[in-house]
């Protein structure tokens, strides 16, 4: 009986997948264990009753209350209104058409699009489909093969988990109890570094490629008119969002009001918004946050459970017992992060994980390696690198699942698992690169401190 009285914070996890398989919603999962196995506690006297309550005051206190937390729907809706305007599909054009004589030339303004969808809004799933929807079908018929064309449309929609501003970034910052500000900094520069990188990769495999199109003749215009009309304002809406963060003018809550703003009035100006879809947007808002904010509350209940059952000092005492040293525990904790992506979806891992390991790094002395007080955010970075590459990793990565249900009927999943195995091994060497070099991820914060 006290064995199985110390095991059961880690009985809750095995649970916890089976019945996210089951189909049910994760909110109502997540919430559901959590209430069960603090039921299971009472009857072994190791959880009171009156600790139910606890975890209401919890919720409002900690989800309901938080302003940090507002910037979600904002930017939802901001990424909602470019991709249901069409102005993410002008953006496209623009990019291919700037991009027309650089090897794989279509490839790339396929990953640039990733990149700059990825600094509007942070929202994966629409990103991977919109750019899924678009990409697709110019890219084989642009002679590009399916697996290379697969990889590079994932790896593309995937970006917007780690450049800002990214929800995840959002969520990570409050619950580590670190400035979103600060994050956002630190996870900038990884960000476009592994976007630079994919481009590297696309311009070698395509090098000597001839039987790619570069550019369709009906996309052939004038250069000034597409830097005018499809690019620049994109590249405006980002600098309101992300140069009015960095500049210390806004918070993150604020400038994600700004953006969603400034997408509105763009999609007026350009005269893409009719009533219909404007009410397209508000309802995939709400429906998008309200999923948010329903797996944060049932989170909330499974980690206090989690918690009170004992679950932190196991792990701890569970990584104090390596003796290899804080790089060992970092590595076990990166391990078990990219394990979990497997099965699991990245809001379910940030809520669970990282209030659980936060207090494993906060004791962590990495010889002036990396600061002290830059450990949690340099972490944070390392973590969303991880989980980008979760989103790809087969067999359950959310994000080829995603593009399959948009994708010709020619493209097998076995197209997409092939196609994604290069991206996955150049976000690997990201993340060492960031873990033997956190310079990457921390100077921007310390020049503009």
């Amino acid at each position: 009986m006290a064995n199985l009285i110390e095991l059961l914070p880690l009985l809750m996890f095995p649970v916890l997948g089976f019945f996210l398989f089951s189909g049910y919603p994760v909110a109502f999962v997540l919430g559901g264990v959590g209430l069960f196995f603090g039921l299971v506690g009472m009857e072994l006297d190791i959880f009171n009753f009156k600790e139910f309550f606890l975890i209401n005051s919890r919720i409002f206190g900690g989800v309901v209350e938080n302003i940090v937390l507002i910037a979600i729907p904002m930017f939802v809706f901001m990424g909602l209104i470019l991709e249901r305007s069409g102005i993410a599909k002008e953006l496209l054009q623009s990019l291919q058409i700037m991009t027309r004589r650089a090897p794989g030339g279509l490839a790339m303004s396929v990953t640039l699009l990733g990149t700059i969808m990825a600094a509007t809004t942070g929202i994966i799933g629409a990103s991977v489909v919109m750019i899924s929807l678009m990409a697709y079908p110019a890219m084989l018929a642009a002679n590009y093969d399916k697996k290379f064309t697969s990889g590079t449309i994932a790896a593309a929609g995937t970006l917007g988990i780690l450049i800002p501003p990214s929800i995840m970034l959002v969520i990570m910052g409050d619950l580590l109890s670190i400035s979103v500000t600060d994050l956002f900094m630190t996870a900038l520069v990884p960000g476009l570094m592994l976007a630079v990188f994919y481009m590297i990769y696309i311009v070698f495999k395509n090098y000597n490629n001839k039987a790619v199109i570069t550019v369709p003749t009906d996309l052939e215009t004038d250069l000034s008119i597409v830097i005018f009309q499809g690019f620049l304002p994109a590249i405006l809406l980002i600098m309101m969002v992300l140069g009015s963060i960095f500049a210390g003018l806004t918070t993150p809550t604020e400038a994600a009001g700004i953006g969603a703003f400034g997408a509105l009035v763009l999609t007026v100006l350009k005269k893409k918004i009719t009533w219909n879809k404007l009410w397209e947007m508000c309802d995939g808002t709400i429906k998008t946050s309200g999923m948010i904010f329903g797996i944060f509350v049932g989170a909330t209940a499974f980690s206090y459970v989690f918690r009170s059952l004992g679950g932190d000092d196991l792990i701890i005492n569970f990584m104090n017992g390596f003796s290899g040293g804080p790089w060992v525990i970092i590595t076990v904790l990166m391990v078990i992060t990219f394990l979990l992506g497997f099965f699991f979806d990245w809001i379910e891992i940030t809520l669970i994980i990282l209030p659980i390991f936060a207090p494993i790094l906060n004791g962590l002395d990495l010889g002036g390696h990396v600061e002290t007080a830059q450990i949690l955010p340099w972490f944070a970075v390392l973590v969303a690198i991880n989980l980008q590459t979760s989103f790809l990793t087969p067999p359950f990565g959310f994000a080829l699942f995603y593009m399959k249900g948009v994708a010709p009927k020619s493209i097998k999943m076995n197209d997409i698992y092939k196609g994604v195995i290069p991206y996955i091994i150049i976000q690997i060497s990201g993340l060492i690169l960031v873990m033997i070099f956190p310079a990457i991820a921390l100077w921007l914060p310390r020049i503009l401190d």
